[in-house]
């Protein structure tokens, strides 16, 4: 693990986590499980798409909060229908490319085109886009294309 790198309080399935997402994302890697009380996970260390993280063990004092979540940009609308799929069940959808997986982690599924149809040149275009993408949960990039192009 390198100087920094965010840790994530769980309650008990850090190390079922961990190694979810470690499947699920591409670039990802099960780094090192310390051990704890009863045999079970204390610490896991990983990273998810080459982001460093530390999951704890911590108990139930704490829980996770849509306050911090792990965004992953992907390529097109299959990686992102393929993610969300994977992330939501079990979970829960939001708004925006948001939702919550099993464990209680927040993620943002965002497709790299997003910002193209949201923040381009045309400004009536960006407004429509905008106004589209917030009645989505996940996102839809042919129809935020189409909103954007006004047709």
């Amino acid at each position: 693990m390198g100087a920094v790198n965010t840790c994530l309080w769980f309650d008990g399935d850090a190390e079922e986590a961990a190694r979810f997402y470690v499947d699920l994302i591409p670039g990802s890697e099960l780094g090192a499980i310390t051990p704890g009380p009863g045999g079970k996970a204390l610490i896991v260390t990983l990273s998810i798409g080459g982001a460093r993280f530390s999951f704890l063990n911590g108990g139930p004092r704490y829980k996770l909060t849509p306050a911090a979540s792990i965004q992953v940009f992907t390529e097109d609308q299959a990686e992102t229908d393929r993610l969300w799929d994977a992330l939501t069940e079990g979970g829960e959808e939001s708004m925006c490319a948001w939702c919550v997986d099993r464990f209680g982690v927040s993620w943002q599924v965002v497709p790299k085109a997003l910002p193209m149809y949201v923040g381009g040149p045309d400004e009536q275009g960006r407004a429509r886009a905008t106004e589209a993408m917030m009645q989505m949960r996940k996102i839809d990039i042919a129809a935020l294309k189409a909103a954007y192009e006004g047709t």
